[in-house]
């Protein structure tokens, strides 16, 4: 099993963040003309969430290694497979019409919600 470092960690964020960029920059050219306004709504949502989300990894990948502090990577993979599943599922909804997606996009935002508030709770118990 390949180990979840803060050097990984940083650079699942960075990743995160370039396709991100890159989606923001596709939705507001490509996509203004083509999806209704609502669908446009959920596709900046997504991009939203994964930007702000990844941001967030960095702030985990730093405060790892400031505190030398492993424990505190582990709910970052819960955060990385929010990201994955809520923007993942928002993408496919707006751009290919897969409504059944939407039931899906909860699962993506209680990881996200979970990994943060266990974040919450490791720091604040040191």
């Amino acid at each position: 099993m390949v180990s979840f470092s803060a050097y990984r960690c940083a650079g699942i964020a960075a990743l995160l963040m370039g396709v991100g960029i890159a989606a923001g920059a596709f939705g507001a050219h490509a996509l203004k003309t083509r999806l209704d306004p609502y669908l446009l709504g959920v596709y900046e949502k997504a991009v939203l969430y994964q930007l702000i989300n990844s941001l967030g990894l960095i702030g985990v990948a730093i405060a790892a290694t400031t505190f030398k502090d492993d424990s505190l990577l582990r709910p970052a993979l819960l955060i990385v497979l929010g990201v994955i599943i809520f923007s993942g599922t928002l993408y496919g909804l707006s751009l290919f019409g897969q409504r059944w997606l939407g039931a899906i996009t909860p699962l993506g935002g209680s990881a996200l919600i979970i990994g943060w508030l266990w974040l919450a709770w490791i720091l604040l118990r040191k």
